[in-house]
């Protein structure tokens, strides 16, 4: 979302317009879900993506369209097998489209966008409104955490399903409304800034997770090691909490330069309970530092939560393999926090 609302600003900061298409409602087997978004600019170039193929052609197409007619509306594509040959795709399911024509006059917009970016730059918690009443009057407001009651998200008497947990497409009061959160990803935490932490932090920052590096050893954690991290932190590794604050929703890769040291971090890790920890090492490295884990008090069961050794099995071996194994799975842990379904 963040890189995407930075591209709208710029386009509107240029005073050319665009149009933001998303996903607000899918069904069955679809290439991207719900949220997945795509921002089509004035001289055709695209960000984002839709799932590819002939559907994003297609609403490539109507983008532009709508572009030309400067306005904004709603679009179904169906993708069952009977009806598939109208976009040329061969997965069943159905997919609703928003356009959005984002006019370069939109003066108010662009201070949403200038607030949007700074929320998600703070990592605040919330979520984003929009009001598809008039689809081609669409409005979009950020809710902040301050409009959190006991029965979810509420504003003048408008309860959000899901408590604003997830994206959802609903109708209230003869309006329509679609809202998504504004923080769906925690950050990435990753100890240690050796090989296999150059060739990760790249990957994951391709795929949309924001990173943040810390090492005790300036030459292994700076922004010339790692220019796609969002920050790099060098400092003590038995106090990280005077420098770095983990949340509930972030994740933490333990690769450090030796036991003492992942210990160390994996025994702060814990108690900050991240939505994903994992250790890199081998079966007696892990088992050393567990035992001295278990002696601290923490049980067996928070010792298993934790993912070690660290990856998906691929039978990895070079620090660029093992970097992939990493990224793969945090690939599925962050679909499964999004309640992505396992077709």
């Amino acid at each position: 979302m963040r890189e995407l609302f930075g591209e709208v600003k710029k386009s509107l900061s240029e005073k050319e317009g665009s149009v933001l298409a998303t996903i607000i409602s899918s069904s069955g087997s679809t290439p991207r879900g719900v949220g997945a978004k795509m921002l089509v600019k004035q001289d055709g170039t695209i960000q984002g993506s839709i799932g590819g193929g002939a559907v994003e052609f297609q609403s490539m197409k109507k983008a532009m369209e709508l572009m030309e007619k400067k306005v904004s509306g709603i679009r179904e594509y169906s993708l069952t097998r009977n009806q598939a040959a109208d976009i040329g795709m061969v997965c069943g399911g159905d997919i609703t489209v928003l356009f959005q024509y984002i006019s370069p006059e939109n003066r108010p917009f662009f201070s949403f966008c200038d607030r949007l970016l700074e929320a998600l730059e703070n990592r605040e918690k919330g979520l984003v409104l929009w009001d598809l009443t008039d689809e081609e009057n669409w409005k979009m407001e950020l809710l902040l955490e301050s409009a959190i009651t006991d029965k979810g998200f509420e504003k003048d008497g408008l309860t959000i399903p899901g408590a604003g947990r997830q994206m959802v497409l609903w109708e209230q009061n003869q309006r329509k409304y679609y809202a998504e959160p504004l923080v769906t990803d925690g950050r990435v935490y990753i100890f240690g800034g050796g090989h296999v932490s150059q060739e990760l932090v790249p990957l994951l920052a391709h795929v949309g997770f924001s990173c943040v590096v810390m090492d005790d050893r300036e030459e292994f954690s700076n922004p010339k090691v790692f220019p796609q991290a969002d920050r790099t932190v060098v400092g003590s590794l038995e106090h990280i909490e005077d420098l770095i604050d983990i949340k509930s929703e972030d994740y933490v890769c333990i690769m450090t330069r030796g036991h003492q040291y992942d210990y160390y971090v994996q025994k702060q890790a814990m108690a900050a309970h991240p939505c994903y920890i994992g250790v890199m090492g081998s079966k007696n490295k892990i088992r050393v530092v567990s035992e001295k884990l278990m002696n601290d008090g923490f049980s067996k069961e928070e010792l298993d939560a934790c993912h070690m050794p660290i990856g998906t099995t691929i039978l990895a071996q070079t620090p660029a393999e093992i970097a992939v194994s990493i990224a793969g799975e945090l690939i599925f842990v962050r679909a499964e926090r999004m309640g992505r379904n396992v077709r």
